[in-house]
């Protein structure tokens, strides 16, 4: 939708159409569990072990502007944006981290300009964590949250107002260039046949569903398992957390608590687009939910679900062009929430340099 709302800024006078195979936003769209993520201590520090520091710098910098463009489109309230506290737990393994927070708060200083991590060990009895896991408390002074479907809905209403054509339950299968126009098929399920688009230029931006129309592509789906408790008496904490170099996160959600991860438990088989609940990360949340997250704490499971995401052999986003006439933005990393309007106007950009 923030591709489809830069177009129509573009080409005020065109039809801008989005084709929607759901009747809503599903992939990671609406089933993520609504970080504001601008990457934690340990996540960083993993990433500069594959990654150069400017490509670390490049991406953290596009998250910034992503989110700071996503809060300037719908406005805070209308996404329920909050900064209650954002902060990594380490084990004793991650401890390093600590010693590290100087030199990541130097690295992105350019882009922060200011702190944006610092230790914060003093409120972990507060908080209540399991201390046979939780050994050090960081800190991250640049994150927040949003409820995802809030942000859907906001969407969805400000691309109508700007006259944006929304088509849901249309499966594209495949589209074919052309020299003065795109082809694109659209599955009709109720006459067991196909509907026939024709447009200037295709975006794609389905994420991890982008390989059936983008084979070629370096594109790996990775689902994320996500629970969430009936409300908690007595909660210690509010905000957002991660650990394990962001592969768990967890939030408080209106008194509920909601948690999510362990893609990294069984990476090949999360590597899938079918929305399964994997039984045995399930069990490892809510192994972990008693052991580091509320030790000690009664609770009920009233949600689980899965959302999909797309990953690659690099961390950053493909925003490219396909053809003269095709063009995507995709891969989002699992950051899809703070890149996607900054990925959307860079994919505007060269739109506009195309054509």
């Amino acid at each position: 939708m923030h591709v489809a709302l830069e177009l129509k800024e573009l080409y005020p006078d065109e039809t801008v159409l989005i084709l929607e195979r759901g009747l809503l936003p599903t992939g990671a769209s609406t089933r993520n569990a609504g970080f504001a993520c601008m990457g934690s201590p340990t996540e960083l520090l993993d990433d500069l072990q594959n990654m150069s520091e400017v490509e670390v710098l490049q991406l953290f910098a596009m998250r910034k502007r992503g989110l700071e463009r996503l809060r300037a489109r719908l406005g805070d309230a209308a996404i329920d944006f909050r900064t209650e506290g954002s902060y990594e737990l380490l084990s004793e393994d991650e401890l390093y981290a600590k010693d590290k927070l100087d030199y990541l708060n130097s690295l992105v200083q350019p882009i922060t300009k200011g702190i944006a991590f610092k230790q914060a060990d003093e409120k972990m009895s507060s908080f209540g964590f399991g201390s046979a896991y939780t050994k050090g408390l960081v800190e991250n002074c640049l994150e927040g949250s949003i409820d995802s479907g809030k942000m859907m809905r906001a969407l969805n209403a400000l691309c109508i107002s700007k006259g944006i054509e929304i088509r849901t339950g249309a499966l594209v299968s495949c589209f074919e260039e052309q020299t003065h126009d795109v082809k694109i098929w659209v599955e009709d399920p109720f006459r067991k046949t196909s509907m026939t688009y024709s447009c200037q230029t295709l975006s794609v931006c389905t994420n991890a569903f982008s390989k059936t129309l983008l084979p070629n592509e370096d594109i790996v789906p990775g689902r994320g398992q996500v629970l969430v408790t009936a409300p908690i008496a007595g909660l210690k904490f509010k905000g957002i957390y991660h650990f394990d170099k962001g592969f768990y996160y967890f939030r408080e959600l209106h008194g509920r608590l909601l948690f999510g991860g362990g893609r990294n438990k069984d990476i090949h088989g999360e590597a899938a687009t079918e929305f399964d609940l994997n039984d045995a990360i399930q069990a490892d949340l809510e192994q972990k939910l008693q052991e580091i997250i509320i030790p000690g704490t009664a609770y009920t499971i009233v949600n689980r679900w899965a959302g999909i995401m797309a990953f690659g052999n690099k961390k950053a986003p493909i925003i490219k062009a396909f053809g003269n006439r095709v063009f995507g933005a995709i891969r989002m990393g699992g950051m899809g929430v703070a890149l996607a309007a900054e990925a959307a106007l860079q994919l505007k950009t060269m739109i506009k340099e195309r054509h």
